[in-house]
């Protein structure tokens, strides 16, 4: 089992910025790609970024591209989604999910454990 919990959600005008973490409880922590999902009203869930199990590999939606970086501690068991220059189509429930496996994933239906969610929004 791994349980995820994120912080750092909050209200930040456009232009502005915003660190994500995620922090996850578990033994196998670094054997999983980690993820960052987010769900704005009446929208589906949408890929936001992916690490692999190791760091070394990242993929990102073009959405977000050259704004926002993930990044994992595997020490603290921790994953970061620093995001800057923030637009107002940023505003969304932002979600961390653990992957089945070590490669980074971008579907959903690849990911096992999710946490509650952080709320970001942006005002223009």
């Amino acid at each position: 089992q791994v349980q995820l919990v994120e912080s750092g959600g909050g209200l930040v005008q456009a232009g502005g910025s915003l660190r994500l973490s995620c922090a996850a409880s578990g033994r196998t922590f670094g054997s999983t790609a980690m993820g960052w999902f987010r769900q704005a009203p009446g929208k589906e869930r949408e890929f936001v970024a992916s690490i692999s199990c190791g760091g070394g590999s990242t993929v990102y939606a073009d959405s977000v591209k050259g704004r926002f970086t993930i990044s994992r501690d595997n020490a603290k068991n921790t994953v970061y989604l620093p995001m800057n220059s923030l637009k107002p189509e940023d505003t969304a429930v932002y979600y961390c999910a653990a992957a089945r496996w070590c490669a980074r994933a971008t579907q959903w239906n690849q990911y096992d454990y999710w946490g509650q969610g952080t709320q970001v929004t942006v005002s223009s």
